[in-house]
């Protein structure tokens, strides 16, 4: 590995002092600086960081569905022909940061890692990345150009359109992550310093446009984990996420009425914090109404002891305790019909023995299981802080007690394209 290239490992942030206030605080993930650490975080009372929904009980997934765009009808995710779809994946990150590709490729191939992911069950990849990838004076770097030649030259968007098309061709269908406004971090809103909200609305028109005609890249997760200055719901449009991403969900189905709109919640629920992008109590009142029917699926993110040891985690009855928290939260969406879900991230290091954070693991899968809800998995990368990822750190190896865990839950793939 090329030291001078390879990103190094994010240290975790401090949350601000503002958010002790609450009696709850908390906040999440944002993956990945220029080395792919999960900062997750919740607070009560403490500084601290660190990086579901119930339908019918035990139904079963249907699979991996037919071609085609999928669809909503009421807590399912459904394809052309009415089938039930449920999304078993795992994010990659990368093109969010600095190397303005995905990580990993100092030392293996791209077409590897992708049949290997392929290899493992994931149906699903969510693709975070940063608008200053769009950008002209983003150059990738980061990678062995001798084990990915044909990357050579290309622009950060001409190397997603690599990865996009290789993962669809093996049939792994893609979300589209706006996970940051730049490679230096994220931001509460979906504007900031260095992003417009026109620019965040153009650059989601001409993803759109740009892979319009591959129905395997499914939807846009259109800002990842609101929070801080974030609302749901108060009618400001300078704070309402739930007015931003109306906005932005109409202005995608102008160009392309196939997507998927992905929202995710924010951190707090009145005075009331959570995980960032956690929280969607706000839908009940306040849910996101487009003018193509039937394209918004929500997305909750949630993590565990590992990345913040939040009270519950430490109450006698953990985890018995964890599925009345999960439905207040944003479970009760699937639970009471009202629209599809999305766990868009959860992750951690321990997945096996008695450790809380294998505990919690373990229960938040059975539960989504449970339920049928779709997940993308944080994280393929090893490089996250907080969480690890399925790869170990040599980014060949599969750390075998996190796909045992997760092979409990998966539905198929898509039929491979002919040559993969």
């Amino acid at each position: 590995m090329d030291q001078n290239n390879a990103p190094t490992t994010e240290t975790k942030r401090t949350p601000r002092s503002q958010r002790l206030r609450f009696g709850i605080a908390a906040a999440v993930v944002a993956a990945a600086a220029v080395g792919g650490t999960v900062t997750a975080f919740a607070v009560n009372n403490t500084d601290g960081q660190s990086a579901t929904t119930t339908s019918a009980a035990g139904a079963k997934a249907t699979g991996a569905g037919a071609e085609g765009p999928l669809s909503t009808k009421k807590s399912e995710i459904v394809d052309a022909n009415g089938k039930k779809v449920v999304l078993t994946g795992v994010n990659w990150f990368g093109f969010e940061t600095g190397t303005y590709a995905p990580h990993g490729l100092w030392t293996r191939n791209w077409e590897s890692m992708l049949d290997q992911m392929a290899k493992q069950g994931f149906n699903t990849m969510r693709l975070p990345y940063s608008n200053e990838m769009f950008k002209s004076s983003a150059k990738p770097n980061g990678i062995d150009w001798h084990k990915n030649p044909d990357l050579k030259g290309l622009t950060p968007q001409q190397i997603m359109d690599k990865i996009v098309k290789g993962a669809t061709d093996r049939g792994i269908r893609v979300i589209l992550d706006q996970h940051r406004p730049d490679q230096y971090g994220q931001s509460e809103l979906w504007y900031s310093q260095s992003l417009t909200e026109k620019q965040w609305l153009d650059d989601w028109v001409k993803l759109a446009k740009r892979y319009q005609n591959n129905d395997r890249v499914i939807g846009a997760d259109l800002h990842n984990e609101p929070r801080g200055q974030a609302t749901w719901g108060d009618g400001n449009p300078k704070t309402d996420w739930q007015l931003a991403a109306t906005k932005a969900g109409n202005a995608i189905h102008k160009v392309n009425k196939d997507w998927l709109i992905f929202v995710e919640g924010t951190d707090r629920h009145k005075n009331e914090q959570f995980w960032w992008g956690g929280d969607l109590q706000g839908v009940k009142k306040h849910p996101v109404k487009l003018k193509e029917p039937n394209k918004v699926v929500y997305s909750a993110h949630d993590y565990g002891p590992g990345v913040y040891n939040q009270n519950w985690f430490m109450a006698k009855d953990f985890p018995k305790n964890m599925p009345a928290i999960w439905d207040k939260h944003w479970a009760y969406i699937k639970k009471q019909n009202i629209a599809p879900l999305l766990m868009g991230e959860f992750g951690g290091k321990k997945t096996a023995g008695k450790s809380s954070e294998a505990v919690w693991q373990n229960a938040l899968m059975d539960y989504l299981k449970k339920h049928q809800i779709s997940y993308t998995y944080w994280t393929w990368n090893p490089d996250s802080g907080d969480t690890g990822g399925v790869l170990k750190n040599d980014w060949k190896t599969i750390d075998q007690n996190k796909m045992k865990m997760l092979s409990k839950y998966q539905t198929p793939l898509l039929e491979a394209k002919k040559g993969k």
